[in-house]
């Protein structure tokens, strides 16, 4: 299967679980397995290649005056990971399906996890160290969502907002990281970059590039001193800490070592702080870990302190160190995933994590017992278990490591480190499952073992455990393969096996110091917990908060004077900067080596400026009479539209028109709320100051443009590449439309996401009306004035009704015209939303709303993704996105005509407009109908008492949640 597709598969796969989610938990359950059973199933086919030593590559283009291109890389590194990240995400899936309540929102869940797999998945295929950036970033984001998936509890909202911060600054950091190493290689593919280590490493630039890309390594890992946010998102579901903190994104920063180890590693400053940095976290981690009373922290812990094991490998530059971290990566994973899945069934069947409340679990909870107990002394380096192996490597690498100090420090603080280890695992067995039988009732809820979906997932990976512990001659060759990808190509795999018995060495000696001395420290506990908890010592999430809290002080304090919700002060700083601007252009003498003409102005054009004057000055002053100022701001921009008329702008000018109609329109009904006039907001001496900036910014600006005008080009105008180029190259003579969809569709793309933004924000703010305090004002609201008798005129019904599918036609007709003549998806969708706006008006909201039910918030998404999509399909045929293309068909008897895939994207943004102008008017006659805003199901109905006057406050309100005017 093509890579492309591997990575693909998640992202596509999202957007299933969502959309069948009242199909039932079984079939978004199911959807979900098929899609990352689909993805494993087509990693799997490249398997022979990977075990023959082939680097499978493939990619395109995307922005390559940028270097950023879509190149992905399987090599045996990238398969190990992504067998990972695929492998234990089915089995997350399936224990995931049986751990959600039914309260839980199953889509919404798995939506989320298949977005962290895609991005998981992408990070370790990337052959590009920007799209890896990508890619990065969206891991931050997705675990966001995830870790916060129960908003509900504080600590969830905590955790996912701190994970995010850290996590998202390392990436940030990182990106001047890479950028550096780009810059020194000249390429940001890895597959060259992994090709210069002499040339990275020589390079005054490498110890910057090295200490930004290890920060961005460290907080993915929670390496201290990132360390801390691990803990807190194990407020997330049990599934999402079972998959992000055993194989998928804490390892993140572990594969980028991995893959940067080739042409980073090997000189003293790699070996110090990658080192040091690994040790502090493995024994801080370990010891940590031993004093937590909750299930998941200690596991958190734990998971903290063998990253800095795995880490610490790494850091020895050696080839043995990086085969032992391998090798290590794959046991981890699979004892730690099968412990946090144990962890989630002991809370799902006894209500609780606190190691204190539970113990004896062994009688009650037999088959959780024996999977959490095994994956537990694997993690403690008990022989015939799979970490017991990789364990005395360690042991092995580090006991001939010199640090700082003395030969025997580092092999003393490891031994200390592994010695916690094996405390907190004996401790987990000890404390939750031995002891005497005890009565069911003493625990918070009756426990029992679970139905096999929860506990076979577990059960899978503790056979691996085993399985790979007594017979490790089965994983030999396939570590040494992923080895040989961390080394590189020049580079050569350790002659080394995995064996259970290597003699009386000294890292045996050490082991057996660590499960003995663990075991005293068990025994010792209690003494030790008491001591533990009256020791003074730090804690990071108050550090964390206090350093949030600082900065968000000093940002409000740099910020406010200029930024606090005052429009005034906003216009007036634009005002003074407009000004000096004008100022500088007018009185420097730019202007005396112009040489272009003035054209005379006239008897139109003055006429024109002074009708725009006298509205611009009308509105200014009275602007406190709401509905007058609407007017004549209606009066401005059809002025202004004649002008685009004028000077032979018809797109502009039709533009111009709709967009005022539907502004109106809106505005009126927003002000439909408001009282008729407004107080005067400021003193006398304000609105001479006001007056004065304002008059002065108008000249300034007056003066930029005059100047602008008049100035030499100093280069040839962009407008004569567009020209020459709108028909060979856009296939439409209309430039302004091939602009918008072809030239700069990028930033049309971007401002139809911002369109949908602002209708998104609309629509949340009424809601926070509707379900706030205002509600109780809106339900209560008397109008002004007496409402009319007749609110939905005949006439007016009869004619909108009428002119509406005429409406329709013209709206389609000016989108299919739009790439040749004025017209074009943005009008088109603006005049399709003024035909069903002049519903809402002439019909009601409420007879228009039960008749034109969109999903508005879907039809905006559908306008984004249109032309997403489109952008994307020009990578299937070697293109950057949003490469348009066209054709000419001919079908008889018809003429020839253009086929352009601009079409489809104007399409997105016909659809895009259409939804955002649609949300925001529906979200104010919602507004309206609570108001007490009477309307008619049925205008056209002969009903008397429909055309009496009737007093507003005799309308009947049938509840709360009924919108007024229903059944009238």
């Amino acid at each position: 299967m093509s890579l492309f597709l591997i990575v693909a598969l998640p992202f596509l796969g999202a957007l299933l679980p969502g959309l069948m989610n009242s199909a039932g938990r079984q079939a978004v359950g199911g959807v979900t397995f098929m899609v990352t059973l689909t993805a494993f199933v087509g990693l799997l086919t490249n398997l022979p290649a990977v075990l023959a030593g082939e680097v499978v590559q493939t990619g395109f283009n995307w922005i390559p005056a940028l270097g950023l291109n879509v190149t992905l890389m399987l090599d045996g590194l990238g398969f190990f990971f992504a067998t990972l990240i695929l492998g234990i995400g089915l089995l997350i899936i399936a224990y995931g399906r049986f751990y959600l309540s039914r309260d839980d929102n199953m889509g919404e869940f798995f939506t989320y996890l298949l977005l962290f797999q895609g991005a998981m998945v992408g990070i370790v295929l990337s052959d590009n160290i920007l799209l890896l950036l990508i890619f990065w970033e969206l891991t931050s984001l997705s675990s966001f969502l995830l870790i916060g998936y129960w908003k509900h509890l504080e600590a969830g909202r905590q955790g996912a907002r701190m994970a995010l911060a850290v996590t998202g600054m390392g990436g940030l950091v990182m990106i001047a990281g890479m950028l550096i190493l780009g810059n020194i290689v000249g390429s940001y593919d890895l597959s060259v970059i992994l090709q210069e280590r002499e040339a990275i490493q020589a390079d005054p630039m490498y110890l910057p590039a090295l200490f930004l890309i290890l920060i961005g390594a460290f907080t993915k890992s929670a390496q201290f001193p990132f360390h801390f946010w691990l803990p807190h998102a194990m407020a997330a579901p049990t599934p999402v800490s079972a998959y992000l903190h055993s194989a998928t994104m804490v390892k993140a920063g572990i594969f980028l070592l991995a893959r940067t180890w080739p042409v980073l590693s090997g000189t003293p400053e790699w070996f110090y702080i990658v080192t040091t940095a690994g040790l502090v976290t493995m024994i801080l981690g370990a010891v940590i870990a031993l004093f937590k009373h909750d299930l998941k922290a200690l596991l958190a812990f734990s998971t903290v302190s063998h990253l800095g094991l795995i880490t610490m490998l790494l850091g020895t530059g050696t080839a043995f160190g990086a085969f032992a971290a391998v090798f290590h990566i794959l046991n981890h994973a699979t004892f730690k995933a099968a412990l946090f899945m144990s962890a989630g069934i002991i809370d799902h069947e006894t209500g609780t994590r606190d190691i204190r409340i539970l113990g004896g679990l062994r009688h009650l909870m037999p088959i959780t017992f024996v999977i959490a107990t095994l994956a537990a002394l694997s993690m403690a380096g008990i022989p015939l278990l799979n970490g017991f192996l990789s364990k005395e490597m360690m042991l092995e690498e580090m006991g001939h490591t010199a640090l700082f100090g003395p030969d025997w420090l580092v092999p003393v603080l490891v031994t200390v480190g592994s010695l916690f280890s094996a405390a907190y695992c004996f401790r987990l067995i000890a404390h939750t499952f031995l002891g005497g039988k005890r009565d069911p009732e003493s625990y918070p809820a009756q426990p029992h073992d679970p139905g096999a979906g929860l506990w076979l997932p577990p059960a899978i990976l503790v056979v691996l455990v085993v399985l790979i512990g007594v017979a490790p001659f089965l994983v030999e060759d396939f570590v040494k393969l992923v080895t040989a990808s961390v080394l590189g190509i020049a580079a050569e795999v350790p002659d080394a096996h995995i064996k259970i018995w290597h003699g009386l060495v000294p890292a045996l000696y050490m082991s057996i110091i660590a499960v003995v001395g663990g075991l005293i420290l068990l025994a010792l506990f209690r003494p030790l917990s008491r001591a533990w908890e009256a020791t003074p010592r730090p804690e990071a999430k108050t550090i964390f908060d206090g350093i949030i809290a600082a900065f968000v002080a000093l940002s409000r304090g740099l910020i406010h004077p200029l930024h606090n919700g005052a429009f005034t002060r906003y216009a007036m700083i634009f005002g003074v900067a407009v000004t000096a601007a004008g100022y500088h252009a007018w009185t420097t003498g730019v202007l005396g080596d112009a040489t272009r003409t003035v054209q005379p102005a006239g008897w139109v054009e003055i006429a024109g400026w002074l009708m725009l004057v006298i509205a611009a000055v009308g509105l200014a002053s009275m602007h406190h009479n709401r509905l007058l100022a609407l007017i004549l701001i209606g009066i401005v921009g059809l002025i202004v539209s004649i002008g685009f008329v004028f000077f032979s702008a018809p797109d502009l000018a039709m533009t111009q028109i709709t967009v005022e109609v539907v502004t109106i329109i809106l505005m009126l009904l927003a002000l439909n709320f408001l009282p008729n006039h407004t107080p005067l907001e400021t003193s006398f001496l304000r609105r001479v100051r006001d007056v004065t900036v304002a008059g002065a910014a108008g000249l300034a600006a007056m003066a930029l443009s005059y100047h602008y005008l008049l100035r030499d080009a100093v280069t040839t105008p962009i407008s004569e590449f567009h020209l020459a180029n709108s028909y060979k190259g856009g296939g439409g003579t209309n430039v302004v439309n091939v602009i918008l969809v072809d030239f700069r569709g990028f930033d049309t793309f971007g401002e139809i996401i911002v369109l949908g933004i602002a209708a998104l924000l609309i629509f949340a703010l009424t809601e926070a009306l509707l379900n706030g305090p205002v509600r109780a004002r809106l339900l209560n609201r008397v109008p002004d004035k007496p409402l009319s008798g007749t609110q939905h005129p005949m006439m007016m019904v009869v004619l909108t009704r009428v002119i509406f599918p005429v409406v329709l036609l013209v709206g389609f007709y000016i989108f299919l015209r739009g790439h040749n003549e004025p017209g074009g998806g943005f009008i088109a969708g603006l005049i399709v939303s003024i035909g069903v706006v002049m519903q809402y008006m002439a019909s009601g909201f409420g007879w228009a709303e039960d008749r034109v039910r969109f999903p508005y918030h879907g039809v905006i998404g559908a306008g984004v993704l249109v032309a997403g999509l489109t952008g994307i399909g020009a990578w299937f045929v070697g293109k950057p996105f949003l490469t348009s293309d066209f054709t000419y068909v001919r079908i008889p008897p018809f003429d020839k005509f253009e086929l352009a895939t601009a079409a489809l994207f104007d399409l997105g943004v016909f659809l895009a407009v259409l939804g955002a102008v649609m949300l925001s008017l529906e979200s104010f006659s919602r507004l309206a109908r609570r108001a007490h805003v009477k309307d008619s199901e049925n205008p056209m109905d002969i009903d008397p008492s429909r055309t009496s006057n009737q007093n507003p406050a005799e309308v009947d309100i049938k509840g709360p949640d009924t919108p007024v005017g229903e059944g009238a």
